[in-house]
């Protein structure tokens, strides 16, 4: 039997494995104002907060007043036993000797932010590519707003050093406002995001993209 093959069946047995670990579990629905609604593991309160347990690992923080109620998921979900790890397959790292480290280096000391957190989160932003441009408008390496790209006096949001100070100036500005996964939460959706929720926003956008840029820097 070629080599080959004999990985190709070892692979699909892991999958069988793993397919064969996957159980039923129960969870819980999460009610905010405006009918929006936030699918959780299980919560538990502390004092004035609300902590919940996410699906997919962690927990996040609320305050009580935010959630109106909470209630059983009656669509249960999948819940590996454990996840096996296949050939091929690696936790995303964090990108080295870039074209541009010089640029994020002084802005980091400048302003004093670890270089490898710029670094995550131009990684999860915009892949390092100068020129990128969402389609809600965001541009460049650490994808400015226009409204911040201006208040932070990035006059070509497309010149990577313009770009990348002005990105580290309001990524600095947040961290002085707010611990780092709500500063990272708040560079996604916006600081009045952070604030009406009392916390990272029950979006899967913003919690993946906090994962994303914590997973990278850490």
């Amino acid at each position: 039997m070629h080599c080959c093959s004999l990985r190709k069946i070892l692979l699909l047995l892991l999958a069988l494995m793993f397919l064969a670990s996957v159980r039923q579990a129960s969870a819980e629905l999460l009610f905010f104002a405006g009918d929006r609604t936030m699918s959780v593991k299980s919560h538990r309160f502390e004092g004035d907060q609300i902590v919940v347990s996410l699906r997919g690992g962690g927990e996040m923080t609320f305050d009580r007043a935010v959630v109106i109620r909470i209630a059983p998921d009656e669509v249960a979900y999948d819940e590996p036993a454990a996840v096996p790890v296949l050939a091929g397959q690696a936790a995303p790292r964090l990108l080295q000797n870039t074209i541009y480290d010089a640029l994020i280096q002084q802005a980091a000391a400048i302003h004093g932010v670890p270089a490898n957190l710029v670094k995550a989160v131009i990684q999860t932003e915009s892949a390092y590519q100068s020129l990128a441009r969402s389609p809600k408008g965001a541009m460049g390496l650490m994808q400015l707003m226009p409204k911040t790209a201006k208040e932070y006096q990035a006059k070509n949001p497309y010149d990577p050093r313009a770009n990348i100070e002005a990105g580290v100036t309001y990524l600095r500005t947040l961290l002085d406002r707010f611990e780092l996964p709500l500063a990272i939460a708040a560079y996604n959706a916006g600081e009045d995001a952070v604030r009406r929720f009392g916390g990272i926003r029950p979006f899967a956008e913003t919690q993946d993209y906090v994962k994303k840029v914590l997973s990278l820097y850490r």
